[in-house]
C-alpha cells in the first residue's frame, strides 16, 4: 500500500493508524502547495481531488477521503481493535465521532488557515470549535478515549486535528 501524505495535514491520522495497525505501507510525500510528488509527478493524476489522505492498495485501487481509510485500514486487523466490528452499535458511534470531527472540527479550522479570511471571520471560527471542544471535552469526562478504554481511529482523528490550535490562537488546554 501507498499512503499520499503531507506533513501537518490531515493525512496524518491515517499514518497513525497505519503505524498501529502495523500493515507494511509506503509513505509518499504529495505537496498541497505545489500539488507535486518529489519525481515531479502532477498529484492531481494520482488524486483529481488534489488532497491527501489518499491510499493507494496494493492492487491499485485508491481510496480518499481521511475517515473512509482509517476504517478500511482497522478493517484489515480487526484483532487490533482499532475499530468496532462493522454493523455494530459502536461501530456506528465510531463512524458518528469520525463525522463530528470532520464536519464541525476539521472543516471549522479551514478558514483559520486562509490569509484572505478577514479577522471577524476568523474569530467567528475560533468560537465555533471552542464550542465543538468544550462537547468533545465533556463526552471525555471520566474515559481515557472516545469509545471508552480503548484507543481507535477517531482518537487519531482528533489528536491530528486539535494540534491545529497551536498554529492558528485556538487555545484548547
Amino acid at each position: 500500500m501507498k499512503l499520499y501524505y503531507s506533513p501537518g495535514a490531515c493525512s496524518l491520522s491515517p499514518h497513525i493508524v497505519l503505524r498501529e495497525s502495523g500493515l507494511p505501507f509506503e509513505p509518499v510525500l504529495a505537496s498541497t502547495k505545489t500539488h507535486k510528488l518529489q519525481d515531479g509527478t502532477d498529484y492531481y493524476t494520482i488524486n483529481p481531488k488534489g488532497y491527501v489522505p489518499l491510499l493507494e492498495l496494493d492492487n491499485g485501487e485508491r481510496l480518499s477521503e481521511g475517515p473512509a481509510i482509517v476504517q478500511y485500514i482497522a478493517d484489515q486487523v480487526p484483532d487490533k481493535k482499532l475499530a468496532p466490528a462493522a454493523g455494530t452499535m459502536a461501530r456506528y458511534r465510531l463512524v458518528e465521532w469520525l463525522n463530528f470531527i470532520s464536519t464541525e472540527i476539521h472543516k471549522s479550522f479551514s478558514p483559520l488557515f486562509n490569509p484572505a479570511m478577514p479577522e471577524e471571520g476568523k474569530k467567528l471560527s475560533r468560537e465555533r470549535l471552542m464550542s465543538r471542544f468544550e462537547y468533545v471535552d465533556k463526552q471525555l469526562a471520566g474515559k481515557s478515549y472516545l469509545m471508552g478504554d480503548g484507543f481507535s481511529v477517531a482518537d487519531a482523528y482528533l489528536f491530528v486535528t486539535a494540534s491545529w490550535g497551536q498554529y492558528v490562537g485556538v487555545d484548547i488546554s
